[in-house]
């Protein structure tokens, strides 16, 4: 019992370094930041409410905040002086005290089967991230990331092999869309969060972000067309549903038992199947929203029929969908895509017991598809 006591503080000592050390490197990157913008304001980062303050700070009128606002998200200029509609005095106002955030493409991959995109983008301080452009019938989507790396250790995701260094600002997540819009000249209406980095482990950043995204006099991109992903951050789903944003939650589930979920996806020693199901069932109270359940089927693992019908079972009378994942073989991983027959088994079992399946339509399989290879090739030939 001693001994048992002993694991948990170490435990909890390990997690106290691990948060202090996020909140060093978040402090040096502002700092480098700082330097590298000479200590302006990025006015990528204010929501129009947080502009309009600003603005009046300035002894400003608040409507200038609106056209500011315009300028930067809508029409995404990259000078203070390209907004012509405000007088040249506040412009130097502008200059002297902030600068207009502009995320720089280094790589783009183009796919040979679709007209999907990935996008490898640097950030001010020379970190890498990656989006993914894919065009559907029903508008086209971009995948953002919203850390640089990630902490949460799934075993099937290259995201995380290179640990967390940092999570991104609100501005350096919408600034994906603003880059990939530009570069691809087309827009874009529908943005999923599950690229890099765990969104609910940057909660604060991503809810700002979601904020600026959806503003009317902005990138206008409406709540029901967002839809963040997350492998199961239990306290922080509850504190989403009460922030009533209306977007589309998607749980990364990807086992049907405590034991088997342990194995792959390391936030479930935290918390049971149970909580995360409970979480989600008061998201659907709370919002009237149906809930996606992405699986990522494992060849020989987790595609069998036994197993589909332990799903249906967890997940019978709930406002859910699943979302079918055949696994991305990464390098050095240790799963395998599953057969075609046992995929098509799995959405059949499912449907048949009146839980609405698909399997994720595959774009980009040509270039990098599995979420983080395009960064770690980055990282190793930077090494």
């Amino acid at each position: 019992m001693v001994i048992y006591f002993l694991s948990v503080d170490v435990i909890k000592n390990i997690q106290n370094i691990v948060d202090l050390l996020e909140i060093l490197c978040n402090i040096v990157y502002h700092c480098i930041v700082k330097v590298i913008c000479l200590n302006k304001i990025n006015l990528n980062e204010f929501t129009i409410e947080e502009l309009e303050k600003y603005i009046e700070g300035l002894g400003e009128k608040k409507f200038h905040a609106k056209q500011i606002f315009k300028w930067i998200h809508r029409e995404k200029i990259a000078e203070i002086d390209e907004m012509t509609d405000i007088s040249k005095s506040l412009r130097e106002k502008l200059k002297e005290e902030t600068y207009i955030l502009s995320l720089k493409i280094l790589k783009v991959q183009c796919s040979k089967k679709d007209e999907t995109k990935k996008f490898l983008i640097k950030l001010p301080d020379n970190n890498a991230i990656e989006s993914v452009f894919m065009k559907y019938n029903h508008g086209n989507t971009i995948c953002v990331s919203t850390e640089v790396g990630c902490r949460m250790g799934c075993k099937f995701c290259a995201s995380t092999k290179n640990g967390m260094i940092r999570k991104l600002l609100a501005s350096e997540i919408e600034g994906q869309i603003i880059a990939v819009e530009k570069y691809t000249n087309e827009k874009i209406s529908n943005v999923v969060y599950m690229g890099i980095g765990e969104p609910l482990d940057n909660y604060d950043n991503v809810v700002k972000s979601i904020r600026i995204i959806n503003c009317d006099i902005g990138l206008n991109i409406g709540a029901r067309h967002i839809s963040l992903s997350t492998c199961g951050l239990v306290p922080e789903i509850y504190k989403l549903a009460d922030e009533n944003i209306q977007a589309t939650l998607s749980i990364s589930l990807h086992e049907v038992t405590d034991e088997g979920r342990r194995k792959i996806m390391p936030i479930a020693n935290k918390y049971s199947i149970k909580e995360l199901l409970d979480a989600c069932n008061y998201y659907i109270r709370k919002t009237g929203r149906r809930v996606s359940f992405e699986y990522a089927l494992l060849g020989s693992q987790n595609d069998n029929k036994e197993t589909a019908m332990k799903l249906a079972k967890l997940l019978r009378g709930m406002l859910a969908h699943v979302n079918l994942i055949p696994v991305n073989e990464i390098k050095n991983g240790e799963f395998v895509r599953p057969k075609e027959e046992n995929i098509e088994m799995f959405m059949n079992t499912l449907n048949s017991c009146s839980i609405v399946t698909t399997v994720r339509r595959e774009l980009g399989s040509d270039i990098d598809a599995a979420c983080g290879q395009l960064r770690q090739k980055y990282i190793e030939n930077d090494a």
